[in-house]
């Protein structure tokens, strides 16, 4: 059976829950894994303060989950500094997610919008291309 392109055109897109400014409690290792499962898809930075009262802002890049908080590792590029670094999840006693996440509203579907947008008024040179985001 060929494949309809117009039914692919409007399959759902995923829909980004607003992190902004949370500090998700952290009293389970259930909480502690669902927290940094959304840290790393969160698109702005996280502030980790560890148990040792130190504290470090940066981006989730990465997460190693195993079977207890002491083999399971968070991977952040500080601020910084471009060196990454792992961070055990039995190490982290709190999370702040950013208060901007600088993603937020610039989906794919927004985008062409504003492609299509200029386009009608007539622009010359228009191209599909990202914006910056900072």
């Amino acid at each position: 059976m060929p494949v309809n392109p117009e039914i692919l055109e409007i399959a759902p897109g995923a829909e980004h829950e607003r992190l902004e400014g949370w500090m998700p409690e952290l009293a389970t290792e259930e909480d502690i894994r669902l927290a940094l499962e959304k840290a790393f898809d969160y698109r702005g930075n996280i502030s980790i303060t560890k148990k040792d009262g130190s504290k470090l802002e940066g981006y989730v890049f990465d997460r190693r989950t195993g079977r207890s908080l002491s083999d399971s590792f968070v991977r952040m590029i500080p601020v910084s500094s471009h060196e990454k670094i792992s961070i055990p999840y039995a190490e982290i006693a709190a999370l702040k997610f950013s208060d901007r996440d600088p993603a937020a509203g610039k989906s794919f579907e927004a985008w062409v919008r504003k492609y299509w947008e200029k386009r009608v008024a007539g622009e010359k040179g228009i191209q599909l291309a990202p914006e910056a985001l900072e």
